[in-house]
């Protein structure tokens, strides 16, 4: 048997034990079943059942798959990695989510702008931009912590993203307009104002009348 399998082959007491067991009238080589938990295999059915509670839920953690598949939690963790190439990766905080149009926007804008300030040596010179922020009183985080925001995902999929916190409603908002060589005109908005169109129309007068006093050159 040696010089037949090599290596393959069973050793010198397994050999023995499976003779006498087939002497004794035994006529399969499969084993017996034993109590306990079955092993699981990772298969083509296993693998697509994980696959499509990820597809439902990719928040989803392994025993939450466990308890949806009955398939056991460290088969589990060798499918998602090695069989689906998933890994959980946690958001990352961002101030907001832009949609597909907005991002498109913004490419165009600045597409535009880029090509004025190689035309113009002056462009930025002349430039008075400005921006606004809700000042709150206090913070308050959110109860989605950083471990409840990951997801599995694929290396090729873009990083989940989320809000880092909630913010108080307790707040006014501050509009400051400025240039190159630093801020021209502040504000905080007046108590009981509403923002809309006539608000920021009255801004930029108040921004127009700032401008003629302190750079009567624009």
């Amino acid at each position: 048997m040696k010089n037949v399998y090599g290596s393959e082959v069973l050793s010198r007491k397994n050999v023995f034990k499976w003779y006498a067991r087939f002497r004794d009238g035994r006529d399969s080589f499969e084993d017996d079943p034993r109590p306990g938990h079955s092993v699981t295999v990772r298969n083509d059915e296993n693998i697509e059942k994980v696959a499509e509670v990820l597809r439902n839920d990719r928040c989803v953690s392994t025993r939450l798959i466990e308890e949806v598949t009955g398939i056991p939690k460290s088969t589990v963790h060798l499918i998602l990695p090695e069989n689906l190439g998933k890994r959980k990766i946690c958001a990352c905080f961002v101030p907001h989510t832009l949609t597909d149009d907005q991002k498109h926007c913004r490419v165009e804008h600045c597409r535009d702008m880029q090509q004025a300030a190689t035309t113009d040596p002056n462009f930025m010179a002349n430039i008075v931009t400005g921006d606004e922020t809700w000042c709150f009183k206090f913070f308050k985080f959110e109860p989605f912590t950083k471990r409840q925001s990951a997801e599995w995902k694929s290396p090729e999929d873009a990083k989940p993203k989320k809000v880092r916190m909630e913010k108080s409603r307790i707040k006014t908002l501050l509009t400051v307009f400025f240039d190159l060589k630093g801020i021209i005109h502040k504000e905080f908005m007046p108590e009981g104002e509403s923002v809309n169109a006539a608000y920021y129309l009255s801004g930029l007068k108040r921004l127009w009348a700032r401008i003629h006093r302190v750079g009567p050159e624009y």
